[in-house]
């Protein structure tokens, strides 16, 4: 058999963390629009490579090798990037290929009212950006039934980790607690979503996982777990009526639903950070937790 090598589109916070758990020193290229963030990708050890909608012969090249695709890049009105841009190659020119894994959203449930969903459940998207990842979940699995490989389609929910989570939050002083009751949210650290990729790579598994942590939580409860872990006085608590929030951060707010992690366990994935709780104790007593890249705008 040949040298495994992995080809990540779209290497950045998620992708970052797979390649650090790299440990067989697999050979991980990644692609990135920006050629400032080169060298980043280089610390993580990924090989950089530069992507932006059209494919040149590099990429084609290191296509050409890859036994195993990640596929880690949105959905946009123009389709899928990725399958517009390289879906003939892969098609025709990856002679290596023996897996794919689509990095998706638990966004493609929509709302459930609080209700438990798992992966035979209905996928009622309500945003525009989650209408699109669902057509795109369906066009990579239709691929892989043409071309007989299996593809893994990981839906993931709110991402966080060293660099992104509420204790940097509220030592920057952007931590709020925006209170609407009822609300829940799943979250994933990002180290878990490496282990499940590694794990489903592994084995070459197909299907579709819910990639999330086991204990849906009101975004408000990790904040002010946060701050007890710090020892400060967590922030006021606002009610979700009156606070001032993006467009985008509102229509988070407007999808409530519990999603479970049966068939990730069930295809034999331990959790690292089964609840936020275990996660943020981890990185504070590390002191890791201001590492990474800056915070995503939203998630506690």
């Amino acid at each position: 058999m040949s040298e495994r090598r992995f080809f990540i589109f779209g290497a950045g916070y998620s992708a970052k963390a797979f390649a650090r758990a790299n440990a067989q020193h697999t050979p991980v290229s990644g692609t990135t629009r920006a050629p400032e963030k080169f060298e980043a990708l280089r610390s993580a050890g990924i090989e950089p490579l530069q992507f932006d909608r059209e494919l040149s012969p590099a990429l084609g090249d290191a296509l050409a090798r890859t036994t195993h695709l990640i596929v880690s890049v949105a959905p946009d009105d123009a389709g899928d990037p990725v399958l517009n841009a390289a879906g003939a190659t892969i098609r025709a020119n990856m002679p290596a290929l023996e897996w794919i894994g689509y990095l998706s959203t638990v966004g493609v449930y929509g709302d459930h009212g609080g209700a438990w969903v798992d992966e035979t459940g209905d996928c009622r998207p309500v945003s525009k950006r989650s209408v699109m990842r669902v057509a795109a979940e369906q066009q990579w699995l239709a691929l892989g039934r043409e071309i007989g490989k299996p593809v893994a389609t990981l839906r993931l929910s709110g991402i966080y980790g060293p660099g992104r989570n509420a204790l940097v939050n509220l030592a920057d002083g952007t931590a709020r607690r925006l209170v609407k009751p009822g609300q829940v949210f799943n979250r994933i650290h990002c180290d878990d979503i490496a282990g499940a990729l590694w794990h489903l790579a592994d084995n070459n598994l197909g299907g579709i996982f819910n990639v999330t942590d086991d204990e849906p939580a009101p975004p408000q409860d990790v904040v002010a777990y946060a701050a007890g872990l710090m020892g400060v006085e967590p922030p006021p608590e606002i009610p979700f009526e009156t606070a001032q929030l993006s467009p985008m951060a509102r229509s988070f707010y407007g999808e409530n639903k519990r999603v479970a992690n049966q068939a990730i366990k069930a295809a034999g994935y331990s959790f690292r950070f089964p609840n936020y709780r275990v996660a943020l104790e981890r990185m504070w007593a590390e002191g890791n937790w201001r590492d990474g890249e800056p915070r995503s705008p939203m998630r506690g």
